[in-house]
């Protein structure tokens, strides 16, 4: 008698009755916030089609944070980079797209599909992550800081220039048809500057069926969420989909929902007052033009001194022409101050540096000041040797604006560690710090299980990712018990089957291989 086929083999040993099937595997972001990488085989269910099937991952991010989600970029996806026939992406994150270079060195060689916007914020995020890489693979070969010997970047700003010839842009709400029976179109995340849900439709033997892969969800329309939102004021509602796979970041969180420019303000007072200084890690994207605009404001009405503010992150300024140039995506609330304002490249007191040199003159100075740098993490960039400097003086404060992933700088600086490892060197940590959760572009609990509501039926199954296990498992209670949907917490590696239904998919089974 033939040994029936083990669960991990079953997707290889499938009937023909049984071969109206694709399959997604959850390479990334699974148990962990980073490292989004999800692929769609189709090679079944293009048995119908008489095509050879198709296969794409949704996003191609890096993963970051501790040491064992970090060495993931260094191992290979499972299956050779040279048969993946396209990338979908969502947006321009590095936790999203930030291994897309990384993959070409590995052989690919199809098109990376995404918005124009996203296009554009790429072609600034992947070359400054390439020389990053090199830089600290130089310096750690020069203090022989590495275990390695000798150190490598993942990937070189080469490298990622050279990926960038492959992008291909795909406006929203465009329909694109990748096989005979694969294709997709972008949908609004109001995330970040054009950040979009993959909506993906699969055709077989007629029968077709609907995966929504959300990418990162923006904060969700409703009259609490704090000012400063500068695209559009919400993500796509009444979605139709048949499986969804959903972010989780803050599964477990509701923010607040108080402004928090008056505290703002205030902490800002304090610090001037006592002779400190401000530093803010923030993301070069989104956020770092959130807080510009806020700080603005704020010196205009004369709630916070008018000391100099220093936007220390070339990528900043990069992404601030990308922002003006694509007004079609501004919000309400963007469209009025750039209209009051003007430009913010040529407001008095912002200074935008650009240099090394430039950098070095901001810690030359000995008065207040305010350091808006990246990277948001503090996994890398210029903020490392602003804090570096200012993190041993109690007359300082540092100010999170943004998610800090567990095992990062950011995340240990936020949570009271006496020390944090910096070049090499223990850097001892006096300085205050403080955190203001309204800035985030996540949508938490309430405003996903908002969002969801607008689904006008629910799917056969949502999968969960892009969440620390607690916010994801928390999450798939609430939507459990709130929405009596089918929810499930994605594992690493874990592929999902999905079938044909009368038009509907469905998991029947899923396997984990590691």
């Amino acid at each position: 008698m033939a040994r029936a086929p083990s669960p991990a083999n079953r997707l290889l040993t499938l009937t023909r009755k049984e071969a109206n099937l694709a399959y997604i595997q959850f390479l990334g972001a699974a148990g962990t916030v980073t490292g989004s990488k999800h692929l769609i085989n189709t090679s079944s269910a293009a048995d119908a089609t008489g095509s050879t099937g198709f296969q794409v991952l949704i996003d191609c991010g890096m993963f970051q944070g501790q040491k064992e989600w970090r060495e993931r970029n260094w191992q290979d996806v499972p299956i050779s980079a040279n048969k993946i026939d396209a990338v979908i992406l969502t947006h321009a994150h590095l936790d999203h797209c930030g291994w897309i270079p990384r993959l070409f060195k590995q052989g690919f060689r199809g098109p990376v599909y995404a918005t124009p916007s996203t296009i554009d914020l790429c072609a600034i995020v992947l070359p400054d992550s390439g020389h990053l890489q090199e830089e600290d693979a130089d310096f750690y070969n020069r203090h022989q800081k590495s275990k390695h010997h000798p150190a490598l970047p993942l990937y070189t700003l080469a490298e990622a220039e050279e990926c960038l010839q492959y992008f291909k842009p795909v406006s929203f709400e465009q329909t694109t048809q990748l096989s005979p029976e694969l294709s997709f179109r972008f949908v609004h995340a109001a995330h970040i500057l054009g950040s979009s849900m993959a909506e993906v439709t699969l055709t077989s033997n007629g029968q077709t069926s609907r995966l929504l892969f959300t990418g990162d969800i923006g904060r969700v329309r409703n009259q609490n969420v704090a000012p400063g939102k500068v695209v559009h004021s919400g993500p796509n509602e009444g979605e139709i989909a048949d499986l969804v796979v959903m972010e989780s970041t803050y599964g477990n969180r509701t923010h607040p929902t108080d402004d928090p420019r008056p505290k703002l303000a205030a902490a800002i007072r304090q610090t001037v007052e006592r002779g400190g200084s401000v530093i803010v890690p923030a993301f070069a994207i989104e956020r770092t033009q959130k807080l510009i605009f806020m700080l603005k404001e704020l010196m205009e009405a004369g709630q916070i001194p008018r000391i100099p503010i220093f936007c220390d992150s070339p990528m900043a300024i990069k992404a601030v022409q990308v922002f003006l140039k694509h007004t079609e995506e501004y919000s309400d609330e963007t469209k009025r101050l750039i209209s009051q304002y003007g430009s913010p490249l040529t407001w008095p007191n912002v200074t935008f540096t650009s240099t090394s040199q430039e950098s070095r003159k901001i810690n030359d100075s000995r008065f207040p000041c305010i350091i808006v740098s990246s990277s948001g993490m503090v996994t890398g960039g210029r903020i490392l040797h602003h804090l570096a400097l200012r993190l041993p003086d109690p007359r300082n404060l540092v100010l999170f604006i943004g998610f800090q992933a567990p095992g990062t700088r950011g995340f240990l600086i936020k949570n009271g560690a006496p020390e944090v490892k910096i070049f090499g060197e223990m850097v001892a940590i006096r300085a205050q710090t403080a955190a203001f959760e309204q800035f985030s572009d996540h949508a938490d609990t309430p405003e996903l299980l908002q969002w969801l509501h607008t689904f006008p039926k629910k799917p056969a199954v949502t999968y969960l990712v892009h969440g620390e296990p607690a916010a994801a498992s928390q999450l798939r209670d609430a939507m459990t018990k709130e929405l009596g949907w089918d929810v499930q917490v994605a594992q690493w590696l874990q592929k999902v089957e999905v079938t044909f239904d009368g038009g509907r998919a469905s998991s029947p089974g899923s396997t984990q291989t590691k």
